[in-house]
């Protein structure tokens, strides 16, 4: 049995407890660069630990250059959802939160509960999550300055300072857009995917990009569509305790990215997807609310998405409507 290696991660350094099989505990603090992770690595050797068990949350790009260096040194790594740790720390009565203590808890975590190893995606793929990502920010960024023009600005200089930056926000979007384009393109299986995710009604190139960002070989990586729907957290989450009686909503147990992704594409599907719109109005007719029936179009939009991807061949309505 490998010794286990509990990660609290944070933007400049990251606390680490290796927990031995004797069930003895040290802890150290490691900078998060890449001159840290050498240090992590000859440290962990001094220890005699050539291969250890390392565990970690995933928290954006804070750990994903840290996990990629662990797995690529031959050690296994799992990266598991904040959510789960914080559950499991509330299931230990934990009343102390420091870093260290959060390491110790991963530690713990790991070693009784053995969460599966993590595979990072190949490079072109995280490439393609970079500019993604960066389209996102930059059309959150517009979006900030566009509301402060609508808003009304007093001072004509910061109007026209405001006015130049929604320019070149604009600029960068489609240069952006343009990157990612030719990304895909140059690259003949990620253009494949996009060929047959924009065969889907709903699904324009943008909306592709991201999914085969954020999913990426959601053949390999996932066993069936209802996976996939649940790493997106858009499968329904019942509660029926208290005044919450029979109250149905979305999981939102997965990554904010796909769901935000998915949100206007499914309100297109509503209308011009056959199989999609006719599982609306079935919903509509039994007297559902507008967000649940968007809801459940995500849900199925993503089994299309795999379907598609999983058979190699462009969206056919008579097979969608069969799965649906």
């Amino acid at each position: 049995m490998v010794m286990v290696l509990g990660i609290d991660i944070a933007k400049a350094k990251f606390d680490i407890v290796l927990l031995r099989q004797s069930g003895s505990t040290t802890h150290k603090i490691f900078a998060n660069t890449p001159a840290g992770f050498a240090q992590l690595q000859a440290w962990l050797q001094q220890n005699k630990a050539q291969r250890v068990h390392a565990c970690l949350e995933a928290t954006g790009t804070l750990g994903e250059a840290l996990a990629l260096f662990l797995f690529e040194a031959g050690h296994i790594v799992s990266v598991v959802n904040p959510a789960i740790i914080a559950n499991y720390a509330k299931s230990q009565l934990s009343r102390t939160k420091t870093d260290k203590t959060d390491a110790h808890l991963i530690a713990r975590f790991c070693s009784k509960e053995q969460p599966p190893a993590w595979t990072p995606a190949p490079v072109e793929v995280r490439e393609l999550q970079a500019l993604v990502r960066r389209l996102e920010a930059l059309g959150e960024m517009l979006q900030m300055e566009q509301n402060r023009l609508a808003a009304g600005v007093a001072a004509p200089v910061v109007k026209t300072a405001i006015q130049e930056h929604v320019a070149y926000l604009q600029e960068q979007i489609k240069q952006t857009k343009t990157l990612v384009r030719e990304h895909i393109a140059g690259h003949p299986n990620l253009k494949n995917q996009r060929d047959l995710l924009v065969s889907i009604p709903g699904i324009a190139e943008t909306t592709a990009a991201a999914l085969l960002a954020e999913l990426g070989d959601v053949v390999s990586q996932f066993s069936g569509a209802r996976q996939v729907a649940a790493f997106a957290g858009v499968i329904p989450r019942l509660r029926d305790s208290g005044t919450k009686k029979g109250h149905v909503c979305l999981s939102k147990l997965g990554t904010g990215r796909l769901r935000r992704a998915l949100y206007f594409p499914a309100m297109t599907a509503v209308r011009y997807n056959p199989p999609i719109r006719a599982l609306s109005e079935r919903l509509s007719a039994k007297g559902k609310c507008k967000l649940l029936i968007i809801g459940a179009a995500m849900r199925k939009l993503l089994h299309v998405v795999y379907g598609v991807l999983k058979s190699g061949k462009p969206f056919d309505p008579a097979l969608a409507a069969a799965r649906i």
